[in-house]
C-alpha cells in the first residue's frame, strides 16, 4: 500500500505524485487536480493552515477512504501559501484493481477535502482588493452524500 498524504508550501507536480501509484499494479489509477482559477481577475490566493489540525484531519479521510474501498494506493498532496492562477492547488490519486473504487474513492477524498479540512483561503484581484473565502453549501451538500 502506498500512502502519501502531506501538506507542502512547494509547487504540486501533478504527474510526479500520480507516478507514485505506478508501482501498485493496480488495474486503476484515477485522479483530481484542483488549480488556482483566475475568474474575475483573481491574481493570487493564499492559503492558510493550522498544520496539526490540517495533517489529522487528511490522514482520518486517508484512513476512511482506505475501510471503505479496496485501495492499493493513495496520494493526497495539498499546496499551502501563496499561489497564482493555473498553478495546482491540489492533487488527490487513488489506486485500486477496479476503476469504481479507485473512482469512488477519489471523488470521496476531494469532496470530505473541501469541507473537513482546515484551510483558510484569501483572494487577490487586481487593484489591490482581497476576501476570505466562506464555505459554501455546494461543498457541503457534495461531503454529505459520502456521510451516510
Amino acid at each position: 500500500m502506498i500512502r502519501e498524504v502531506r501538506v507542502d508550501a512547494q509547487p504540486i507536480n501533478p504527474a510526479q505524485e500520480m507516478a507514485r501509484l505506478d508501482a501498485t499494479g493496480a488495474g486503476a489509477i484515477a485522479s483530481f487536480a484542483g488549480l488556482v482559477r483566475g475568474d474575475g481577475g483573481l491574481v493570487a490566493m493564499t492559503l492558510d493552515h493550522y498544520p496539526a489540525m490540517t495533517a489529522l484531519a487528511l490522514n482520518a479521510l486517508a484512513d476512511e477512504a482506505v475501510t471503505r474501498w479496496p485501495l492499493s494506493g493513495i496520494v493526497v498532496v495539498h499546496r499551502v501559501g501563496r499561489m497564482r492562477p493555473g498553478e495546482p492547488i491540489v492533487i488527490v490519486a487513488t489506486a485500486s484493481a477496479h476503476r469504481a473504487a479507485a473512482l469512488e474513492a477519489c471523488a470521496f477524498l476531494i469532496d470530505r477535502l473541501k469541507t473537513d479540512a482546515p484551510f483558510w483561503k484569501k483572494e487577490e484581484w487586481e487593484g489591490g482588493k482581497s476576501r476570505w473565502v466562506e464555505a459554501r453549501a455546494s461543498d457541503d451538500a457534495a461531503a454529505d452524500r459520502w456521510r451516510a
